[in-house]
């Protein structure tokens, strides 16, 4: 294989359109308020409703100096540590790709919560320090690392390590760092975080002496160590039934294919999903077999053991991912989010997507379809040319076979383009949405780029759709 990369023209990628796929007709069914996957979501969101709530507050609620009474700017500068170690606990764990959290909240909110907690506890742990130095003149010899204690080197490694940490994330953009560079960057330095921080309380002794929070120590620290354990020692080494053999690398557009997998064995059941959930690739016979991505799958969630992934040439990743051959093989963790009409019931559907967004939306229409799902649907495409519009074929014959409306915009459209131009904002939006009843009872999905994202927002907003009724999910969020 030559190693010089181009991406396919039009004329080269496009060829002849392959038939599009009609499923078998299927009766028509009702949604019901309740089914297990709503159920499932409900208890989610209880569930870390409640536990997150514990782990911020007990620590605070039972160390010793929860019944005042002593040196205030102590009480203070204890109650930032471990305010600080508890929003550590919830950072790792959010980040350590737990479905049920996922599911609970969705990946943005997840991303955003992982993003913002982690910046709040640096600015915690710099204001313990500043405290503990308040405190006593004298302890600003702890900052002097060849000379301070264990317990003070332990704790300003770990403050050095958590504020590089939180730059490289605000900057990873302007510091143009590879992909994986920065994820193992991230990984390390949190390691570091949490390794020099646990020595610093062990170190300091005065809290585990206390029987309570010894207790509440170790807890926290299981906690972290069976999450960390499952992400990284227990799911590589059951990973098995994670095994896809590739099938086909189909071309769908410019710079677009579509990588087709079916389980390695047989014995497997495949992977069951809700429409518009995604999963992480990973190569299994590269050198770099460490690198995985998150992929939105295409299939329909009726077909669990044929996963489709359409996917851009967007970096070394993908290209190589497209360049594999049918039977190669890949590894497949997942599904994960709840950005997937099978979490919320709803009387009516507007699917909103930007370019290669369009693929959580074909999930969500090929299930929809095979189940005679009868609730009325709209699919906005937004795009720059005609060559970007994906899946036009099987489109049409999805809006023949469901309540579904087709409509496409294009902010470079050719002078005989027949459908809506410019991109998609309040004015298209209300095309969709032509009426009250529409714009307040319908639930909307959106896909696409961050700015792509934020200008329908803004849209839906002066059509007036309510909040609470706008799913969204970036495919640059990860």
């Amino acid at each position: 294989m030559s190693t010089e990369w181009k991406f396919p023209s039009p004329a080269d990628s496009l060829g002849p359109p392959d038939p599009p796929r009609v499923p078998s007709p299927r009766p028509p069914v009702r949604t019901a308020r309740f089914t297990p996957r709503r159920i499932q979501i409900r208890m989610a969101r209880a569930f870390w409703a409640l536990a997150i709530p514990i782990v911020i507050l007990a620590p605070l609620l039972l160390s010793p100096a929860a019944g005042g009474g002593g040196d205030l700017v102590v009480e203070l500068a204890l109650a930032t540590g471990l305010l600080a170690a508890s929003l550590l606990v919830i950072v790792v764990v959010s980040a350590s790709r737990m479905r049920s959290i996922t599911i609970a909240f969705g990946i943005e909110r997840v991303l955003l919560s992982h993003r913002y907690l982690g910046l709040l506890a640096m600015i915690i742990v710099l204001v313990h320090t500043g405290l503990i130095l308040l405190d006593n003149p004298h302890n600003y010899y702890l900052l002097l690392f060849v000379h301070a204690p264990p317990r003070a080197r332990a704790a300003t490694g770990s403050t050095i390590a958590i504020v590089l940490l939180c730059l490289a994330s605000e900057f990873k953009r302007k510091l143009h760092l590879p992909y994986e560079v920065w994820r193992w960057t991230h990984i390390i330095l949190a390691t570091i975080v949490v390794v020099l921080g646990a020595l610093h309380v062990y170190w300091l002794n005065h809290l585990i002496r206390d029987p309570v929070m010894r207790a509440v120590f170790i807890v926290m620290a299981v906690v972290m160590l069976a999450v960390v354990a499952k992400r990284w020692i227990l799911r590589p080494l059951f990973s098995r039934h994670r095994n896809y053999r590739i099938e086909e690398v189909r071309i769908e557009g410019p710079a677009v294919y579509t990588l087709v997998l079916k389980p390695l064995y047989a014995w497997q059941r495949g992977m069951r999903f809700a429409p518009g959930q995604f999963a992480w690739i990973r190569l299994t016979d590269s050198s770099r077999s460490w690198e995985d991505h998150p992929f939105t799958i295409a299939s329909g969630a009726h077909r669990p053991r044929q996963l489709e992934f359409t996917i851009r040439y967007a970096g070394d990743f993908t290209k190589r991912l497209g360049e594999l051959k049918p039977g190669r093989t890949v590894q497949v963790d997942g599904p994960y989010g709840s950005f997937s009409v099978d979490y919320r019931p709803s009387r009516g559907l507007l699917l909103i997507a930007g370019g290669v967004g369009l693929t959580p939306m074909m999930s969500i229409l090929r299930t929809l379809d095979h189940r005679g799902d009868q609730r009325p649907a709209t699919l906005l495409v937004g795009a720059r040319h005609v060559t970007d519009l994906l899946f036009r074929a099987e489109i049409e014959v999805l809006a023949q076979r469901m309540p579904l409306r087709v409509l496409e915009t294009l902010s470079d459209p050719p002078e005989d383009w027949p459908g809506l131009r410019g991109r998609v904002d309040a004015r298209v939006l209300a095309l969709a949405l032509p009426t009250r009843r529409e714009r307040t009872e319908s639930d909307v999905y959106i896909c696409g780029s961050g700015p792509m994202v934020g200008g329908v927002l803004s849209g839906l907003e002066q059509i007036g759709v309510p909040s609470e009724r706008i799913h969204t999910e970036q495919f640059d969020m990860i």
